[in-house]
């Protein structure tokens, strides 16, 4: 029978799972595919990148804390995807966007099944790790009064 520890371990291990996941799939749309992010996609990766090793690090040492701060950075990064997966997605949002860079935030180099463009991946990532954060502080809620 698992314990709690345990349950957060599975979570906080889920979490960097997931941020080395998309830390791998941006590096090979953009290193790989030649895929030159927007200004809005670096920002992206400016809250993913550190999950890595912040996330990495927590889940060595067992440090359940760290989901507050993860929880926070992952719903920043939220807000950024859903940004720029509306800025895509939904005219208005598009049609009234600022001018991004050299790539416009509005262009999708994919555009899988009709919805799945990479802000859209970015915003699913942030969303898993900010549920497992959660939850990681849930069931923490006593042990840092």
């Amino acid at each position: 029978m698992k314990t709690t520890k345990d349950n957060r371990d599975n979570y906080l291990f889920i979490a960097w799972a997931v941020s080395v996941i998309a830390t791998l799939g941006s590096l090979y749309f953009s290193e790989i595919k030649q895929y030159e992010p927007c200004d809005l996609c670096w920002f992206q990766r400016i809250v993913m990148y550190p999950f890595t090793v912040i996330l990495g690090i927590a889940v060595v040492r067992k440090d359940y804390r760290i989901s507050l701060y993860t929880m926070i950075l992952s719903g920043v990064g939220a807000l950024i995807s859903s940004y720029h997966y509306l800025i895509q997605k939904v005219s208005i949002f598009g049609d009234h966007a600022v001018s991004c860079g050299r790539v416009p935030c509005t262009g999708q180099y994919i555009n899988w099944f009709g919805f799945v463009t990479i802000p859209f991946l970015a915003l699913t990532a942030f969303v898993l790790i900010f549920i497992c954060s959660t939850i990681i502080w849930n069931k923490s809620k006593g042990e840092y009064a």
